[in-house]
């Protein structure tokens, strides 16, 4: 079985790569790349291996960005000294998630699942592929909306903000056209792209696209500036600031 190893700390890499060896002795490590750039270039030249060590944050911003620009089929095993990314991990092909520093027993874990989901170090791989396609979010490109006696169709790249207004959900988008749906805003949550949408409080759902600037405000909150009217100040609490950075930067 081959394995690539995605990571930029040297002794990292090398720790991991050693670990590999104790673990699962019959695979071989064909490769350590340290940036986006290095992989993107990696993935365009050689044949996909059979596993994917991943570090999460590396020399020239997030790993998640190798996604964009690569179509990475085979299992991913995300390594980061965070746990703030386990969900965002799982939107694309990861199949385990390690903390740093990654000891013996979560290693064995992490390749026990990998043996059991592809039948074996010689197993194949197409069943976890298809599985691992299955378990990725689906996101809609277009929403069915009530207008009038008539459904009108609303691209989710057109919306602006959601928010609940007198107990009811409204959709607004970038033209300022108003919709009113009968889903929650958790289930519009769901089918919002995660990297394009972001839930700023229990009221809001807003656009990456509609955020004209970020202020400081009162007790370490942010609060979001928008390039089309609101009916509030959208307030980030303190604890969901750093998340909010995190997703606003990659």
């Amino acid at each position: 079985m081959k394995a690539l190893i995605i990571e930029d700390e040297m002794m990292a890499s090398q720790a991991l790569s050693k670990l590999i060896g104790k673990v699962s002795p019959e695979t071989e490590v064909v490769g350590v790349l340290q940036t986006i750039a290095e992989a993107k270039d990696w993935f365009k030249s050689n044949p996909m291996p059979d596993l994917v060590f991943m570090d999460i944050h590396l020399a020239d911003g997030s790993s998640f960005a190798i996604f964009d620009k690569v179509n990475i089929t085979c299992p991913v095993i995300f390594t980061t000294a965070y746990d703030e990314y386990a969900l965002k991990a799982f939107e694309v092909n990861s199949i385990d998630y390690l903390l740093k520093p990654i000891n013996k027993k979560d290693l064995e874990r992490a390749m026990n699942k990998f043996n059991t989901l592809t039948g074996g170090a010689d197993g194949d791989y197409k069943a976890l592929a298809t599985m691992i396609e299955d378990l990725k979010p689906k996101w809609r490109n277009y929403f069915l909306l009530p207008e009038r006696d008539k459904l009108v169709p609303l691209a989710a790249k057109d919306i602006a903000y959601v928010c609940i207004d007198d107990k009811m959900v409204k959709i607004v988008s970038f033209d300022r056209k108003t919709y009113y749906t009968n889903q929650t805003l958790d289930e519009l949550l769901e089918q919002l792209e995660a990297s394009a949408f972001f839930r700023a409080n229990r009221q809001y759902i807003v656009s990456r696209g509609a955020i004209k600037d970020v202020s400081i405000w009162f007790g370490n909150k942010l609060a979001l500036n928008l390039n089309v009217e609101v009916p509030d100040k959208i307030i980030i609490s303190k604890a969901r600031v750093s998340e909010f950075k995190q997703w606003f930067a990659d």
